[in-house]
């Protein structure tokens, strides 16, 4: 793989990385707010108050996904593993990894997975 490819994705993740972080705190500040500032008063208030703690929560957990797929990418950055298919060992082409730079898979291999998960 190409170093100066290798390295670009490197600064995208970390940027990402860093963008997720910001956001979980961002979250976390609101939803101890919205907790500090609902006092419910009747059923459409703990309606809506339930429904913004499960959004928040929703976000955080896709967020703390996102981040684990990015800081395993770039272990395998850092490990020289990185744009190598976990599956068939084959280089996985620049444009996937651009779409999806957590990519583990080159397309053949998750393709396959996917079809013997709809089995």
């Amino acid at each position: 793989m190409k170093k100066k490819f290798t390295e670009e994705m490197k600064e995208f993740l970390q940027k990402e990385r860093l963008e997720i972080l910001a956001s979980l705190e961002k979250n976390s500040e609101e939803y101890e707010e919205t907790i500090a500032n609902s006092i419910p008063k009747d059923f459409a208030d703990i309606a809506s108050y339930n429904t913004d703690r499960t959004m928040l929560e929703f976000i955080g957990e896709k967020n703390v996904k996102r981040l684990q797929q990015i800081d395993s990418a770039l272990d395998r950055i850092h490990t020289g593993k990185y744009g190598k298919c976990i599956r068939c060992g084959k280089q996985i082409p620049d444009d996937r990894l651009k779409a999806l730079p957590y990519a583990l898979k080159c397309i053949e291999c998750q393709s396959n997975d996917e079809k013997k998960k709809m089995h």
